[in-house]
């Protein structure tokens, strides 16, 4: 069980919703480096210094978006697969749900698989390292969920017997390697792509 932080109240005065969203628009289409933390404040109308009453740096603010975006996501797997009976088609809606995403969902998972690295190694700030901790928690449960869900298929012979964890691990690169090139802007639609990625974890699975 992954360790949820406990979000802090938005009172109607509250900027933190507008903080996140104006970051990930900065760091999705920017990039986090070339992002100053000034822009992100003046995009929401704030001065600066009262960014850090919200997030106490601009990697505060990118791990916590990170985090967001994998609890998201394990959200997301749940409630697609959890009342499909039959492994092939829950696989296929694990699939489906991963590119159900808005315009702004896209940047968000842009930003995680840009910055993965970040979670490997510990923050010497406590509001940092808890967000790192569990983001890296949710990695793994988005893991076992992928794990589980081949498992159970194998075990009803719906697929071939294989290594579950590698394979989950396979499936997963396949379907996030898409934020890396994907733009909503672009020629190919989401659903396009979708299709593709889904009919390609299908026939890794199932054949």
């Amino acid at each position: 069980m992954a360790t949820r932080i406990v979000e802090p109240e938005a009172g109607p005065r509250s900027k933190r919703a507008a903080i996140l969203a104006a970051a990930v628009d900065c760091f999705g289409e920017t990039g986090f480096e070339a992002t100053k933390w000034s822009t992100v404040a003046e995009r929401v109308g704030i001065g600066q210094t009262a960014l850090y009453h919200y997030f106490e740096s601009k990697t505060h603010c990118l791990l916590t978006i990170m985090r967001l975006e994998l609890q998201r996501s394990h959200d997301k797997f749940t409630e697609a697969t959890v009342d499909v009976a039959d492994p092939v088609e829950a696989l296929r809606a694990a699939v489906r749900a991963a590119y159900d995403v808005s315009d702004q969902e896209v940047l968000q998972m842009r930003i995680l698989q840009n910055h993965m690295d970040l979670l490997s190694g510990a923050r010497k700030s406590k509001r940092e390292e808890a967000e790192r901790v569990a983001a890296r928690q949710l990695v793994q449960l988005v893991e076992r969920d992928w794990t589980n869900l081949l498992v159970r298929g194998m075990s009803q012979g719906a697929f071939p017997l294989r290594d579950a964890q590698l394979l989950g691990s396979s499936l997963l690169g396949l379907i996030v390697s898409v934020w890396r090139w994907y733009r909503p802007s672009g020629p190919t639609p989401l659903s396009e792509v979708s299709e593709l990625i889904e009919g390609a974890c299908v026939r890794m699975v199932a054949t």
